[in-house]
């Protein structure tokens, strides 16, 4: 793998160099002791497969509050997407800022997301599939979020009226996350 750092401190996007030959393909979706070397967090506690139906589909802002603040990465196994990573730490230098990339299958890229970030995603095609590792398991009491369409953020989403859950329609802005006393305890950068 190479790691290519991102506009937002301790975020990476990797790319993977699978092995060819006639018979197709091999790429590594993981690789620990490479994120250690790094001083990434390398531990998996779960993975999960996103599937999205509809183009359109949005999923995000979210986040994992301590203990269950959670490192991920996240590639592409089907169709495309618009990532997004929005850096919540407390005294890191681009707190508040996002940073938005697309992932296709087959592209063999994936991104590294520190805890304390939000992370969310748009598919762009009918039928996008993500996978997801994460360093601690799903916690849905630390569960929380912030608005896709935050207009401090202003993030350019690729596709007009998205597809939503409730709970996501109804996240906070980032500045009423920052300024909740929640924010106070993610992970300093």
């Amino acid at each position: 793998m190479k790691l290519h750092p991102l506009p937002l401190t301790g975020a990476y996007l990797l790319e993977q160099e699978p092995f060819t030959d006639a018979r197709g393909r091999f790429n590594r979706t993981f690789d620990a002791p490479f994120l250690a070397s790094h001083g990434l967090r390398s531990g998996v506690a779960q993975a999960a497969l996103s599937s999205n139906t509809r183009a359109g589909t949005l999923r995000g802002l979210h986040l994992q509050l301590p203990p269950a603040a959670e490192a991920k990465t996240i590639a592409c196994w089907a169709g495309a997407l618009y990532d997004v990573i929005v850096d919540l730490r407390p005294g890191s230098p681009t707190r508040g800022q996002w940073y938005g990339t697309t992932l296709r299958a087959g592209d063999d890229r994936m991104l590294y997301v520190p805890e304390g970030f939000a992370h969310g995603y748009q598919a762009l095609e009918d039928g996008t599939v993500a996978h997801y590792t994460m360093s601690s398991p799903y916690t849905p009491s630390l569960a929380r979020g912030i608005r896709w369409d935050d207009p401090g953020l202003a993030i350019p989403w690729p596709l007009p009226a998205p597809l939503l859950s409730e709970r996501d329609a109804a996240q906070p802005t980032l500045a009423e996350f920052l300024s909740s006393p929640e924010a106070a305890t993610l992970t300093p950068a």
